[in-house]
């Protein structure tokens, strides 16, 4: 079964409010999404790697590439309006009925090769695998009205990427209409009637979307 990352970088990152997307700021002396796609490549050589970008980015990001010499190889993929149609065009590009895909955000550069190893290693054996870290803050939950109440938060987990599917779980699951509750790959195959299986994450795998995150990253880059 050979492995997949589609690593999905074509979203805006208003957030970050800076001109550029925040995955191509400069993280450690390089863009941001180089340090994700060299960390899969890290993990497995082989790995055959598709990168989702908007289609007005796409040009830029082959400028920079060659400008820098990046040289991992790697597929690119026009995303969609919704993140949910950016992983299906990417999807819809892999031919190989035994592959097992992994979905990643870009902006989560410091995932451990521990966690892709579980992640792709419990995919291959039962078809879906979510990594997630327990949660050591308190919960509460607030209703539209304000109300709020105390929630059990040993019963609550953060979701990580990378996602992984066998590719004919995740064919089926994006055959589905789009529906806003889809807010990663696990709620689309959930949705199928599919079991998602979890795993231990990384609590160094944060999701990058605040100059307050992207200086933690480079504080956890020279400490590693």
């Amino acid at each position: 079964m050979k492995e997949y990352a589609i690593i999905v970088a074509a979203g805006s990152g208003s957030r970050m409010k800076t001109a550029l997307p925040k995955q191509f700021l400069e993280l450690a002396g390089k863009p941001l999404l180089m340090h994700t796609i060299e960390k899969f490549n890290r993990y497995n050589p082989q790995m055959i790697i598709i990168l989702v970008l908007s289609e007005e980015y796409i040009q830029f990001w082959d400028d920079l590439r060659r400008t820098i010499g990046f040289d991992i190889p790697h597929t690119i993929i026009a995303g969609g309006k919704e993140r949910f149609f950016s992983v299906k065009n990417a999807i819809d590009s892999i031919n190989d009925p035994s592959a097992i895909v992994g979905i990643h955000d870009a902006v989560r550069p410091l995932v451990s090769l521990k966690t892709l190893e579980s992640a792709y290693q419990t995919a291959r054996e039962s078809s879906t695998a979510v990594p997630v870290i327990a949660l050591h803050d308190s919960i509460r939950e607030v209703d539209e009205a304000g109300n709020n109440k105390h929630v059990n938060r040993n019963l609550l987990r953060l979701v990580q990427t990378p996602q992984c599917f066998e590719l004919e779980t995740l064919r089926k699951a994006y055959q589905q209409k789009y529906h806003p509750s889809f807010t990663d790959d696990a709620s689309v195959v959930e949705a199928s009637g599919v079991k998602i299986n979890l795993v231990e994450g990384n609590r160094a795998n944060i999701k990058i979307t605040t100059p307050e995150d992207l200086r933690m990253a480079e504080s956890m880059l020279m400490h590693s």
